[in-house]
């Protein structure tokens, strides 16, 4: 796959507010190139985004090929999206221009709805899609590999400036995605021992919140090649190999709870097993076939398995202002725009630490023979 050439005649550059590119797939090839469209107006309570950075979720893979089954084209992708605040309307009052704004996997839902009410939107029925969406005026949505957005003020956080922004960008989806469910589920309190299954783009993040939670964390793998990162990179307590036999021994029955962030097909069964009684298994991963069911461990441990998506956007506020409290941003190899093909095919055999971001302002612009 070649990567993505910018011309002047593929490149049509702004005139008007509205008018926006990016890059876009036409077809489950996934194959992006450069695509113009159209933003919807900047309303009353809406911010319009220049965006700086925008991180590359593996979901973006997932939606680009058309695998989940709903994906309609021209797709624009990206939900990791950091930004600067150019426009804001008259009834705003979270920010003002100039501000940093970060958004996430969603930009809208119903408002009214019972998860609506209780900060949950990501869990709304009526949940619209960065990207892949449509929105309450019929407008479809396109994602953050593109220069600009319009979002409702609501759907949008606001970043420290403090905060190394190419770092924050990939938190908007895989910092969420773990520090929801540590949260929710109590695995946020000093002295607890968490596992971490995965030391990718949610992994390593899951391991930099836990620390700064002091709790001991093991990080869980296949890979022995993961224990020097885990443990000297970002301070793991300790390393498990997930398939050797003797140190699941070991560990049985240890962990308060597991953070499982692996999306490629695996047991369940000795993750289970190195719960404590009454320990969490929470799956924040998703397989593309169901994983079987260990019956009888967790009825003899009053063990729980449970799923959690994302996070609603007062506690991805919460979760911003934490990590800017500790210092913690992602891990990440920024790139450029005419390389997000070739990202995306190193995507595919995981070939990243941790995460892409691309460097959105600095090289949209910029064409490249």
């Amino acid at each position: 796959m070649s990567n993505v050439v910018f011309s002047g005649q593929e490149k049509v550059q702004v005139t008007q507010d509205n008018e926006a590119y990016g890059l876009a797939a036409r077809d489950p090839s996934g194959f992006l190139s450069p695509f113009n469209f159209t933003t919807r107006e900047n309303g009353d309570n809406d911010v319009t985004i220049k965006i700086l950075y925008c991180g590359i979720c593996h979901t973006d893979l997932h939606f680009l090929k058309n695998e989940h089954g709903f994906s309609f084209y021209p797709l624009v992708p990206g939900h990791e999206i950091v930004g600067k605040v150019v426009k804001v309307g008259c009834h705003v009052t979270k920010f003002k221009v100039g501000d940093i704004a970060g958004v996430g996997p969603i930009l809208g839902s119903c408002g009214s709805c019972s998860n609506c009410t209780q900060s949950l939107e990501h869990y709304c029925p009526k949940m619209i899609l960065t990207y892949n969406g449509i929105y309450h005026d019929g407008s479809i949505t396109y994602g953050g590999y593109s220069e600009k957005m319009v979002v409702e003020e609501q759907f949008a956080v606001l970043i420290p400036k403090a905060l190394a922004l190419d770092g924050v960008a990939p938190l908007l989806c895989a910092g969420i995605t773990v520090y929801s469910p540590m949260k929710f589920y109590g695995l946020d309190k000093p002295g607890l021992h968490l596992g971490v299954v995965g030391l990718g783009g949610l992994g390593h993040v899951a391991v930099k919140f836990a620390k700064a939670f002091n709790m001991k964390v093991t990080v869980i793998s296949t890979s022995p090649a993961k224990q020097t990162e885990a443990l000297e990179r970002f301070g793991a307590d300790a390393f498990l190999l997930s398939n050797n036999e003797q140190q699941l021994q070991e560990a049985m029955g240890t962990m308060d709870g597991i953070i499982d962030t692996v999306s490629a097909p695996h047991s369940l069964y000795p993750l289970v097993d190195l719960l404590t009684t009454s320990g969490k298994l929470i799956l924040v991963g998703a397989p593309t076939s169901p994983p079987e069911l260990p019956l009888i461990p967790l009825l003899m441990g009053r063990k729980m398995i449970s799923g959690s998506g994302g996070g609603g956007m007062k506690e991805a506020q919460e979760m911003i202002d934490f990590a800017a409290k500790h210092g913690i941003t992602a891990d990440v190899e920024v790139i450029p725009m005419d390389y997000v093909n070739t990202a995306l095919e190193r995507l595919a055999k995981n070939d990243v630490k941790f995460r892409f971001v691309i460097d959105v302002a600095n090289t949209i612009n910029s064409p490249t023979s």
